[in-house]
């Protein structure tokens, strides 16, 4: 399985300024990402940026990274750009891993290549993992920073929300057990779709939701989902965060 992995990272960040350049155990978080991200199958992972201090971070620990606009209003947008400076073929599968995932599974990766690559009518995939039916799992049911996701019987997205979907009407707010999904915010994606995806009128659901893929849902493509049997590593979103990851570490 041939693939490649693009890791966007932008230095501005609200909650924890110069997130990308951030120190784990001696490392920048973008190093690390790229790091997990090359212990998958990818046959390339490179590190698309809008900043030059950045990019010298990654060169200076071997890790491949271009120089991308500054301009661009999404992750979507920056990967369709470096999919024109790297000349991928339009079948090609590219991998969007998030520059604040340094604990990303491998696995995960592939499997997520593997489901678009077996999904034929589809423009992306993504992961998902089952919600537990527990105080634990009833909370991010609830947190709307914690997005869920339905799918039909193939395991194709019928719709993401941050709002708890399914609603189970007789189950008072909890989670129901083998139906609410996490969504976990990897993608796959054709690089010509990527090329194409920026020219797309944006739906107005993505901007009631903040979510993006429902741009893609809305124009009536296909996104597979592949459920996983496990969690993802935490992410780093604020200095709690990178304080747990390092903890980690």
């Amino acid at each position: 399985m041939s693939f490649s992995v693009i890791v966007p990272a932008r230095l501005a960040s609200t909650r924890l300024p110069n997130k990308p350049l951030a120190d784990i155990k001696g490392l920048p978080m973008i190093v690390r990402v790229a790091q997990r991200a090359a212990l998958s199958q990818a046959r390339q992972v490179v590190v698309a940026t809008d900043a030059p201090t950045v990019l010298d971070a990654c060169r200076q620990h071997g890790v491949n990274a271009i120089l991308t606009r500054a301009d661009h209003v999404s992750g979507s947008d920056r990967l369709a750009e470096a999919c024109e400076l790297l000349g991928l073929d339009g079948q090609e599968v590219v991998v969007n891993v998030q520059g604040d995932e340094p604990l990303i599974a491998p696995a995960m990766i592939n499997e997520c290549a593997a489901k678009l690559r077996a999904s034929p009518g589809c423009v992306m995939s993504t992961v998902a993992h089952e919600l537990d039916s527990n105080d634990h799992g009833a909370a991010e049911f609830a947190n709307p920073n914690v997005v869920k996701l339905v799918t039909d019987k193939n395991g194709i997205a019928l719709y993401f929300s941050r709002a708890p979907i399914p609603w189970w009407r007789d189950g008072q707010g909890q989670p129901q057990a083998g139906s609410a999904l996490r969504h976990v915010g990897l993608y796959a994606y054709h690089a010509g779709f990527l090329r194409r995806f920026p020219q797309l009128e944006v739906s107005p659901l993505e901007q009631i939701e903040s979510l993006e893929q429902l741009r893609v849902l809305w124009h009536g493509e296909r996104i597979a989902v592949h459920i996983s049997p496990e969690r993802p590593g935490p992410g780093v979103d604020t200095p709690a965060d990178l304080e747990r990851v390092r903890s980690l570490f």
